[in-house]
């Protein structure tokens, strides 16, 4: 079977939730030994350029343009990857500029239901932490954190903003058909991300493989931080029973969450492996 370098494919910069500028990122990856790098920013193309610039000057690496859409599938939340997409593709624009609002609205509707609650209008700080990213959750739970209410970020997502927690504000996010309908506008890989976090039973995600196939959709992430041995492989097997592409990454968004380091998740074998078409010439 063919041998890969070492790559990741899904981690965040600045751009969305992460906490490293693009460039930054591309030289941690390269430093922790990765030589194929997505950067798969939450609802934004805006750290590619950068990070393209910094992976030019770095000898044996390769970028591949990425992002990770939100978007709805049966009233669930869920994560698509776009991988080798092309940023210059159209669409982009008008897609991206309504996922912008939509998380706007969400976070004014996030920081008043935390007034609500007790908690001071964290409205203004959240988008200081988010700078000319995405504002999301995560820049609530560092306010939260900042002001001293919890200790840790995952605290402040377990008691104010995680599933079922005042903060869990819904969107309405294009459906999943949509999402993958951009991605292959732009001529890339439609993967379902890190599938085993949304809380569906086995056949259910079955359901969404079918369905995000039926939408022109390609693979799915059989490996990630978290992934237990039983589902990496009943996940390599729904991958070759549905023909799927299979993809893995760390999800990194900062150096401080060690166990998603850049490049590290669990080992696994392929025969529809998407490095087979995202690089099909790259040497070892």
């Amino acid at each position: 079977m063919k041998q890969y370098p070492s790559y990741d494919l899904h981690c965040h910069s600045l751009a969305s939730d992460g906490v490293l500028a693009p460039d930054a990122l591309v030289h941690r990856a390269y430093e922790a030994g990765v030589r194929v790098l997505a950067l798969t920013d939450h609802d934004s193309l805006d750290g590619l350029a950068a990070a393209r610039e910094a992976a030019g000057a770095l000898d044996g690496f390769r970028l591949i343009d990425g992002i990770e859409l939100t978007c709805l599938w049966e009233r669930r939340v869920v994560h698509l990857l776009g991988l080798g997409v092309d940023p210059e593709a159209p669409g982009w624009a008008e897609y991206l500029a309504n996922l912008r609002r939509l998380r706007e609205e969400r976070a004014e509707r996030i920081a008043h239901k935390l007034v609500k609650a007790g908690l001071p209008d964290l409205l203004e700080v959240a988008r200081r932490n988010a700078g000319d990213g995405q504002i999301g959750r995560p820049h609530f739970a560092q306010a939260l954190v900042d002001m001293g209410r919890v200790s840790t970020a995952q605290q402040a997502f377990d008691c104010w903003l995680g599933r079922g927690k005042v903060g869990d504000v819904k969107a309405l996010w294009p459906t999943l058909e949509e999402a993958v309908a951009q991605v292959k506008r732009a001529r890339g890989f439609a993967v379902i991300a890190h599938p085993t976090k949304y809380n569906l039973t086995f056949s259910r995600l079955r359901t969404l493989v079918k369905d995000m196939l039926a939408a022109g959709g390609d693979g799915i992430e059989v490996s990630y931080p978290g992934v237990t041995p039983n589902h990496l492989r009943d996940l390599q097997l729904l991958a070759e029973r549905e023909a799927l592409w299979a993809s893995a990454g760390s999800d990194f968004h900062s150096p401080e969450q060690r166990w998603t380091a850049l490049g590290r998740f669990p080992a696994f074998k392929s025969t529809r492996h998407l490095l087979d078409v995202l690089i099909p010439n790259y040497t070892v």
